[in-house]
């Protein structure tokens, strides 16, 4: 091992793939420092760059991180993770020379890893893990990016001792996501389907419904949810890319997306595809069955004629570990499903992307997570924000991603940007939180 002063040289009692995954998200991957790691006392007390120790042992005039269990361990069981202060985190540790008053580096494996989901807990009718049963939300700091404030804790210490420690920050960037559930309200649905719209109207004695599907069926009117020309007008003013999910789908009881063989759909998806990344929307059906999942992948490959490796779930449906290792295993590089539906925040602690680790298999993963921060729906609908609130509501949450020069991600529909019916004015408030996600300055009140 030869000494360098562009490296951190980390002493620790034994190597495991939780540690190494951790140290590398933390020091790597959000602050650019180098590392490696070594279990010889001799080698440490030789080494001529910085240096710290994490586990064992406090020694003298040394950066000293007192360690729990969590990362040295391979099985999966109920653990104490203590009580959550603003000023400290999960895991607290109790020796007086210990560099920070908890473990950092575990309280972040548990928050990465989602260490909370694979243990007992109360799912909703979706079978969805909900925010409530969340650590963070418990513990009140859903709203907080914590994994990035406790790596900020770490870097603080270490500079402090060692002033010269190279480090680069990663740079701020706004990812807007729309999901397709549905392309259009009315267009291009087939004689029984929009049969069966009429019939339904009629039923509900809904007059204004069957005035507004004639006049667009006519070409009189613009489809309610077509509001794709607008999105990409909005995304590309700001020079942003976009990430588009299409549900691409056999017809279901929660998929209702257009015929995957319908002309127009196609169209639409290729246009798209010329300006944004195009992901596959995984339909509710296929989350229980992989062939399913297959085979929806493919067909969208297909029809783009290029390899689909974006996905976000359909109803965020999201089951730890086997939904993920369905995505890997029919080639899905990154996902998108990070988020709670109920509410908004950081469900990992974190606004950067990271790698998922298979807690089950104790190793981590080339599938790449992006975090989302809120989606209209949760604001809407799950807490029921009124429209004049809902900018001032997120402000909180594209300045916290600023904090850390993280990555924004916000969930929209193409149907709420068609601003009719119960979106009326959601196209303003998209208008207008695009502008301050777009803005690499954090605002100042």
């Amino acid at each position: 091992m030869s000494n360098s002063g562009d490296r951190l040289l980390i002493k620790i009692p034994k190597f495991s793939k939780r540690l190494q995954y951790t140290f590398h998200y933390l020091l790597n991957t959000l602050w650019g420092i180098n590392h490696e790691f070594t279990l010889n006392d001799d080698e440490y007390i030789a080494w001529q760059g910085p240096r710290m120790i994490y586990g064992g042992s406090f020694q003298k005039n040394e950066v000293w991180f007192e360690a729990v269990s969590l990362l040295f361990e391979r099985n999966i069981a109920g653990v104490d993770t203590g009580k959550y202060s603003p000023h400290g985190g999960l895991f607290p540790v109790y020796s007086k020379d210990s560099a920070l008053p908890f473990d950092a580096f575990a309280s972040s494996f548990y928050m990465l890893s989602r260490y909370e989901e694979y243990l007992p807990c109360r799912k909703d009718i979706h079978g969805r893990f909900q925010a409530k049963e969340s650590i963070a939300y418990r513990e009140g700091f859903l709203d907080k990016a914590v994994v990035n404030h406790w790596a900020e804790m770490i870097v603080s210490i270490l500079l402090k001792k060692f002033p010269d420690l190279q480090f680069h920050k990663t740079s701020y960037k706004y990812v807007p996501t729309i999901d397709v559930d549905l392309a259009y309200s009315y267009l291009h649905k087939g004689f029984l389907r929009t049969l069966g719209g009429y019939i339904k109207n009629l039923l509900h004695a809904d007059f204004e419904e069957i005035k507004s599907r004639t006049q667009v069926l006519m070409g009189k009117e613009r489809d309610p949810f077509d509001s794709f020309d607008s999105l990409q007008l909005l995304h590309s003013s700001y020079r942003l890319k976009p990430v588009f999910f299409f549900l691409f789908s056999d017809y279901g009881q929660f998929d209702k997306n257009l015929s995957i063989y319908n002309p127009a759909f196609r169209t639409l998806i290729k246009r798209i595809a010329d300006y944004a990344i195009v992901g596959i929307h995984p339909s509710y059906a296929s989350n229980k069955n992989p062939q399913k999942l297959k085979k929806e992948i493919e067909d969208l490959s297909k029809c783009l004629h290029r390899q689909v490796t974006h996905s976000r779930q359909h109803f965020l449906k999201l089951s730890l570990p086997e939904t993920y290792r369905n995505l890997i295993h029919w080639g899905i590089t990154d996902d998108y499903t990070m988020g709670f539906a109920d509410q908004p925040g950081f469900r990992a602690g974190t606004c950067i992307p990271f790698p998922f680790y298979d807690l089950d298999l104790d190793t981590p993963t080339s599938l790449l997570i992006h975090p989302f921060m809120f989606m209209d729906g949760t604001l809407k609908d799950y807490l029921k924000i009124p429209e004049n609130q809902i900018v001032d509501f997120v402000k909180p949450y594209i300045e916290e991603v600023k904090r850390y020069s993280g990555t924004l991600i916000t969930l929209w529909h193409n149907e709420t940007h068609g601003g009719s019916g119960r979106w009326k004015g959601w196209p303003e408030i998209y208008e207008t939180i695009v502008s301050l996600g777009a803005s690499s300055s954090t605002e100042t009140s």
